[in-house]
């Protein structure tokens, strides 16, 4: 079940129009940046996007000069992951081409984060999320204590049944304009 889904999404998400993607990733990062919980949040974590998602670049940028400290994922076999103080010098494309910090990282104890930026493939408009499988972010949430906010394009509202161990995203931003 979750497989197909995340495969239905995937191709939805691919399908997007470069223009429609641009749009609606502009509104959902003037959303996300004009949230009382970003405004609030002095360390913010995100992620480093795949060419299908929600691009993160600018809102990466913006919480820079806005005087966030930035955080990024660093992912360790067994579904490990730690957030490290974003450094562009610090990147390399992993073996699923996505950029990953590498080098002398600087951890951030969960406790220190007020914002976690979290992506998915498919969302329950309460906020239950499947993800690539990896199940990273749900044993990161299971203790974590602070925010955290999804921004996502309105093919990735989805109907599905959480698993037990699934932990909801507390805020699910959808691109609700017209294009």
């Amino acid at each position: 079940m979750k497989s197909k889904l995340r495969k239905q999404v995937l191709q939805e998400m691919k399908a997007l129009s470069q223009e429609k993607k641009q749009a609606m990733d502009q509104a959902l990062t003037e959303r996300f940046l004009n949230h009382p919980v970003y405004h609030e949040a002095k360390v913010v974590a995100t992620y480093l996007s795949f060419p299908h998602e929600f691009q993160t670049q600018e809102l990466i940028e913006q919480a820079l000069k806005d005087g966030k400290k930035v955080l990024i994922p660093k992912t360790y076999p067994k579904g490990r992951m730690e957030f490290v103080v974003y450094d562009p010098q610090q990147l390399k494309k992993t073996s699923f081409g996505l950029l990953e910090p590498q080098g002398d990282l600087k951890v951030v104890d969960a406790s220190q984060i007020d914002l976690i930026h979290v992506p998915g493939l498919a969302f329950t408009r309460e906020g239950y999320r499947i993800g690539y499988g990896g199940g990273y972010y749900d044993r990161y949430l299971e203790n974590f204590a602070g925010q955290t906010m999804s921004t996502i394009y309105p093919c990735q509202i989805q109907t599905f049944n959480p698993d037990s161990h699934d932990i909801p995203v507390q805020e699910v931003l959808i691109y609700e304009g017209n294009l």
